[in-house]
């Protein structure tokens, strides 16, 4: 052992760190002899403050009677880590909340179980369920279900992080810590297409920025609209690639007395107005293959068709639509949209949400996360399952899984940025706090005796202190209530 090098035992690495350098993680350096986090400690406080702007770093006195008295929260964001396990937390903070003694449990998490979950507003097709998703051709995670106007994806994972080869374990531990600290990652689909993925921002597909997701299926488009469209036209198809709706079959057509065209559509019919498969998917109208919305009709049948017939074809995002009549032939050829068509087009793009991603971090809180709370692991996941104990990610709110363990999920757009960091075993870092009643916590065997009162917390030397996000609830509130009303 060489005297300027110190063994770092943050995580299974075990960095060798001489003097003024820093271990592979960029998260610990050697400082004159001492092993110390490189990081600040991130501390969100509930302000007075109308413009709710972050306080300078460092430029602020730590305000004891604003730790003590609960206006302070201490995150995981730049706490250390747990690591190894018998460690307690690096953080046990006791503070008073409305006359109630608190108490936050704080770490960073060393995740090799954990993943995100995108969701991507998009129409267009993504490629099939179930097919790989790539990041410089390493596998990083895949396709799964398509929900109302979105498109599901979910990444990582301990399979890909260990369960391949070197590179597959970098690239998508490189691929969940970018996306978790919202910035944009490019990925591509096998057999399907190519989207640039990044939280709270538009998806961009086969290079095409997204700019509105779909008011609804063509059945629902044309459910919405159907009142409007009555008089203007005599028949509107409304092209899509799971349900393609057809007004004057529609139960809404029906109600509103509309006689029948005489359309005939190419794929099969469900129920009256309601089509499936009229297309292959693709990134044309409706997220199908189409460039053409002509082909999908196969005729018009002459009983009940008529020349100069008003046919509007749209899709459901409004980004595509033409205007026919049909000929003496019944043969449908295009004409200029009257303005009273336009816009009702225009209505259905008005009513179109802006298109994002969302990108949900989720992962397992197992060993050493649990056994720095307490010496019996099992009762901080029972107090979690009881709504005892209130489960934060750099002070965002979670959603607990049902089921066995602590397995949480977080929308990251709601923690203060660049909160996510990794070691490369390949892991993901991520903060991770539990609150509670302070009784609570010593009925759970917690590590009492180091437990310190906020308002004694001495870290002027790497401390910062940001605003409390206002639209995220207190963590040390007396109910905590989200994601369909689950407790923490």
């Amino acid at each position: 052992m060489v005297s300027d090098i110190i063994n770092c035992d943050a995580c299974p690495v075990l960095c060798r760190i001489r003097e003024g350098r820093g271990g592979a993680c960029d998260r610990y350096a050697n400082v004159g002899g001492e092993l110390v986090r490189v990081d600040p400690l991130i501390v969100l406080q509930r302000t007075m403050e109308a413009d709710g702007d972050a306080v300078p770093f460092l430029e602020r006195e730590w305000d004891a009677q604003a730790a003590e008295d609960g206006r302070q929260f201490v995150t995981g964001i730049g706490a250390a880590t747990t690591y190894p396990d018998y460690k307690p937390a690096p953080f046990i903070v006791a503070s008073t909340h409305e006359g109630v003694d608190m108490v936050t449990v704080v770490t960073e998490g060393i995740f090799s179980y954990c993943g995100v979950k995108v969701k991507v507003d998009t129409d267009r097709f993504l490629g099939p369920e179930g097919a790989v998703v790539r990041r410089d051709g390493e596998a990083v995670g895949h396709v799964t279900t398509g929900e109302y106007g979105s498109q599901m994806l979910s990444l990582g994972g301990v399979h890909h992080l260990t369960g391949g080869s070197k590179a597959e374990g970098r690239q998508t531990c490189r691929t969940l810590l970018e996306l978790s600290n919202r910035q944009a990652v490019e990925l591509v689909i096998d057999g399907g297409a190519r989207v640039l993925v990044q939280a709270g921002r538009p998806p961009v597909v086969n290079d095409v920025p997204e700019d509105r997701m779909r008011v609804g299926c063509g059945s629902a488009t044309i459910g919405i609209f159907a009142k409007q469209w009555a008089g203007l036209v005599d028949e509107v198809v409304v092209v899509d690639d799971h349900i393609t709706g057809v007004l004057t079959e529609h139960k809404a057509g029906r109600y509103l007395g509309l006689p029948e065209s005489g359309v005939v559509l190419r794929g099969r019919r469900s129920t009256p107005g309601r089509y499936f498969q009229v297309a292959d998917p693709g990134t044309g109208w409706g997220g199908t293959d189409i460039t053409e919305p002509l082909s999908i009709i196969e005729r018009f049948d002459a009983r009940y068709a008529r020349p100069g017939l008003r046919l509007l074809m749209v899709s459901t995002t409004g980004e595509h639509s033409g205007y026919y009549l049909l000929d003496d032939a019944l043969i449908p050829v295009p004409a200029p949209m009257p303005d009273a068509v336009a816009a009702t087009v225009e209505r259905i793009r008005e009513n179109c949400e802006p298109a994002l991603c969302t990108v949900l971090f989720i992962a397992g809180a197992g060993g050493s996360l649990r056994a720095g709370v307490t010496e019996n692991p099992v009762l901080l996941t029972q107090s979690v399952k009881k709504g005892l104990t209130h489960v934060t990610c750099g002070g965002a709110p979670t959603y607990v899984w049902p089921g066995g363990g602590i397995t949480f999920m977080v929308d990251v757009t709601l923690l203060p940025k660049n909160a996510f960091g990794s070691v490369p075993t390949p892991a993901l870092v991520a903060p991770v706090e539990f609150t509670m009643r302070l009784d609570d916590y010593v009925a759970m065997g917690g590590h009492a005796g180091n437990v310190v009162r906020a308002g004694q917390l001495e870290l002027l030397d790497r401390r910062k202190v940001l605003a409390w996000p206002s639209g995220n609830p207190w963590p040390m509130a007396s109910h905590h209530y989200a994601w369909g009303g689950r407790p923490g």
